[in-house]
């Protein structure tokens, strides 16, 4: 079983996101004392189906080029430090 905390760094969220989805019902847990906890499987549905892809009318620039990939290009800057 994971922690909130343990579950957020897996799928590369905040672990508020996380609270957010078992209060939501996307992602099972089991409350032990005051703290979730998630099994390894229902993690990997929620990651599986956790789509962060844009409309596809944004996919593209107004020149008709890809749009850049700002996610990647983000998470490489904030490792480079």
């Amino acid at each position: 079983m994971l922690s909130v905390s343990d579950v957020a760094k897996r799928v590369r969220r905040d672990p508020e996101t996380v609270r957010r989805w078992i209060r939501g019902g996307r992602l099972r847990a089991q409350k032990i004392g005051t703290q979730h906890f998630v099994e390894e499987s229902d993690l990997d549905t929620v990651a599986e189906s956790d789509t962060t892809a844009l409309p596809e009318q944004l996919q593209r620039m107004y020149d008709g080029s890809p749009m850049p990939d700002w996610e990647r290009m983000i998470r490489n800057d904030r490792n480079s430090h």
